[in-house]
């Protein structure tokens, strides 16, 4: 009986060839991939998160302000109402 045969050597040799080959194959497409998807991201009018924040605390600010604004005009509205009328006198 013959315990090494050459033909089942080789088959071998040249499978496991083929899987080495299309697993870099796949690497190399996914790699491919994820560059592909980075550029449409990074070429794309996005913001980054301290961007988002910066602007954010902003917003939040300025409504602050708006308010205090808006009660400090109804101050001064009521004061307004409250003074006495002058006649305008024609000179």
């Amino acid at each position: 009986m013959q315990t090494e045969n050459k033909l089942f050597d080789d088959f071998s040799k040249v499978a496991t060839s083929a899987l080495g080959t299309l697993a870099g194959v796949g690497r190399e497409m996914q790699e491919s991939a994820r560059l592909r998807a980075r550029e449409f991201v990074g070429g794309a009018d996005t913001v980054g998160r301290d961007e988002f924040e910066a602007v954010k605390a902003n917003a939040a600010a300025a409504r602050e302000a708006v308010e205090v604004l808006k009660v400090e005009l109804a101050e001064l509205r009521a004061q307004i109402a409250a003074m006495p009328a002058k006649k305008a006198t024609r000179v």
